[in-house]
C-alpha cells in the first residue's frame, strides 16, 4: 500500500479527533458522577436537617415536660393514677351514680314492637301502625289513600322510563337530517 503524505495527514487528524473523542467521552462521564454525587450531597443534607429539626422538637419537648413536672411537684401535687383508684365493673360504676333529679330527662329506652295477644296483624301487614312522633295520633284515611295513589303513580312513572330507555337504542341508531327533524 502506498502511502502519501496527504494520507498519512488525513490519517493522523483522524486519529487526533478520535482521541480528542475519547477524552471528551472520558470527561463528560465524570462530571455527570461528581453531578450524581453532588445530588445525592443535596439529599443527604436535606435529609440531615429534617433529623435536626425533629430531634430540637423532640429536646424542646422533653425540656417542657421536665419543667412540667417540677412546676407539678411545687405548685399542684398531682399524681398518676395508683391501681386502687380505678372500678371492677358496671356494678361498681352504677354505685357510684346518683339518683335522677326531679327535671333530669327520662332514661332512653329501646323501643320493642309488641304483638296483639290474638295474634292477629294490623292493617299494614306485617308492620305496626305509624303514629306520629308529635301528636302521637295515626294518620287519617285519606293520608293513606293519598300516600297510596302516590305510590301507584311512582309505579307508572317508573314503568313509563323503563318503556323509554328500552327505545333510547333505536332512536340513538336512527340518523335524522336536519329536514327530517323539523
Amino acid at each position: 500500500m502506498n502511502l502519501t503524505r496527504d494520507r498519512v495527514h488525513s490519517i493522523g487528524w483522524m486519529t487526533v479527533l478520535l482521541v480528542c473523542g475519547a477524552l471528551s467521552l472520558a470527561l463528560m462521564l465524570r462530571v455527570n458522577a461528581v453531578k450524581s454525587e453532588v445530588a445525592s450531597s443535596e439529599k443527604r443534607i436535606v435529609y440531615l436537617k429534617r433529623d435536626i429539626d425533629f430531634l430540637q422538637t423532640e429536646f424542646q419537648t422533653r425540656s417542657n415536660q421536665q419543667q412540667l413536672k417540677e412546676l407539678n411537684e411545687v405548685e399542684f401535687g398531682y399524681e398518676a393514677p395508683k391501681a386502687e383508684q380505678y372500678i371492677e365493673g358496671e356494678r361498681q360504676l352504677a354505685a357510684l351514680g346518683k339518683p335522677a333529679g326531679p327535671s333530669a330527662p327520662q332514661p332512653i329506652r329501646y323501643a320493642s314492637a309488641e304483638v296483639p295477644a290474638d295474634g292477629a296483624q294490623s292493617t299494614g301487614g306485617s308492620l305496626l301502625a305509624m303514629v306520629s312522633p308529635v301528636t302521637g295520633a295515626a294518620p287519617s284515611k285519606k293520608a293513606a289513600s293519598a300516600v297510596k295513589d302516590e305510590e301507584t303513580r311512582d309505579v307508572a312513572e317508573g314503568k313509563l322510563l323503563a318503556s323509554e330507555a328500552k327505545n333510547l337504542g333505536k332512536r340513538l341508531a336512527r340518523i335524522e337530517t336536519t329536514g327530517d327533524a323539523q
